[in-house]
C-alpha cells in the first residue's frame, strides 16, 4: 500500500517532532501513529562486518527512552523498532520491509550505510515513506526531485576529502599519496572529493588509489601495495575494523606514513 497520507498530512515536515505536534483526529491517518503511540523503524547492523556500528542503534534506543520517560511527544509514547540487517543491503531491504509491512513503522530513521540505504531508497521512495537522517555522507542523498522522500544526515564525504587535500596542499605540497577506500559510493565521493581540489595535480600527487570490499576478510594486501608505490601520505575512506587492520598492518610492515582518516573510523575508542 503507497502511503499517500502522508503526503497530506504532514507536507513538508515530517519527523517526530511534528507527528507529535499534529491534531489527535489525524493520527489515525497515518500508519504507525496514534493517538498514544509513535512507530519509529531502524535497520542497524548488530552482527556482521559492521557490527561495531550497532553501538549507534543502541544509542538510539537510549535516547528515545528518555524521551518516553520524560511523557513521549504530546503524550505519545516512541515505540523504536530497529532491526539487525548485518550491513547487507538484501537484509536491509527485507527487514525494512518487515517494518512498513508487519511492523506497520511510520518512517524509517537513522538507517545506517550508504549501500544499505541505497537498497531500499527506490522501495521508501515509491511508497511514500519518509527515509530520515540516514548515518551516510554520500553526495547522492542530495537528489531531491528523484528521491523527495529520503533525506540525509551526515556531513558530507566529498567535502571531507576536499578539506584533507587543502590540507596537503597547504602543508605537504610534494606528498605522495596513497588513497585507500571502500568500494561504494561512499568511497568513490572521498576520490572524488580529493580530485576536486588536487586538479591538475592528482596524477602527479597520487601515486596509487587502492579499493577494498566490504566483504573482504582482510586489507593486507592493499597496505603493502601501497607502501611498495613509495607513498608517505594516505587518505582513508574506510570503516572502523578495516582502518584497524590497516593500522596493524602498517605497523608490521614499520610503515608510518602520514594518515588522514574519514569520520567513519576516527574514534580511537571505536577502532
Amino acid at each position: 500500500m503507497r502511503r499517500r497520507t502522508f503526503l497530506s498530512a504532514l507536507g513538508t515536515g515530517v519527523g517526530a517532532i511534528t507527528l507529535g505536534n499534529m491534531r489527535k483526529t489525524r493520527a489515525a491517518e497515518i500508519p504507525g501513529v496514534t493517538a498514544t503511540e509513535i512507530r519509529i523503524g531502524n535497520t542497524m547492523p548488530y552482527s556482521g562486518i559492521g557490527s561495531d556500528f550497532g553501538v549507534i542503534g543502541r544509542g538510539d534506543a537510549a535516547y528515545f527512552r528518555m524521551i518516553n520517560d520524560q511523557g513521549g511527544i504530546n503524550g505519545r509514547m516512541i515505540h523504536f523498532i530497529s532491526l539487525d540487517d548485518s550491513y547487507t543491503p538484501p537484509k536491509t531491504v527485507e527487514q525494512t520491509r518487515r517494518l512498513l509491512e508487519q511492523d506497520q513503522a511510520a518512517f524509517i530513521f537513522n538507517g545506517l550505510g550508504t549501500a544499505p540505504g541505497s537498497a531500499v531508497r527506490p522501495y521508501l521512495n515509491h511508497e511514500h515513506v519518509p527515509q530520515l537522517f540516514l548515518m551516510t555522507g554520500a553526495d547522492k542523498w542530495g537528489n531531491f526531485q528523484q528521491f523527495p522522500w529520503t533525506l540525509g544526515w551526515q556531513p558530507s564525504y566529498r567535502t571531507e576529502a576536499q578539506i584533507y587535500a587543502k590540507y596537503i596542499l597547504a602543508n605537504r605540497p610534494d606528498a605522495k599519496i596513497a588513497l585507500f577506500w571502500q568500494n561504494d559510493d561512499w568511497g568513490k565521493d572521498f576520490v572524488t572529493g580529493v580530485k576536486d581540489v588536487l586538479s591538475e595535480r592528482f596524477d602527479r600527487m597520487v601515486v596509487r588509489s587502492v579499493s577494498y570490499e566490504a566483504t573482504d576478510p582482510t586489507v593486507d594486501s592493499q597496505v603493502v601495495a601501497m607502501q611498495s608505490s613509495g607513498a608517505d601520505t594516505v587518505v582513508s575512506a574506510t570503516a572502523s575494523v578495516k582502518f584497524a587492520q590497516a593500522v596493524r598492518k602498517m605497523h608490521a610492515l614499520g610503515w608510518k606514513p602520514l594518515h588522514l582518516v574519514s569520520n567513519n573510523a576516527a574514534s580511537i575508542g571505536g577502532v
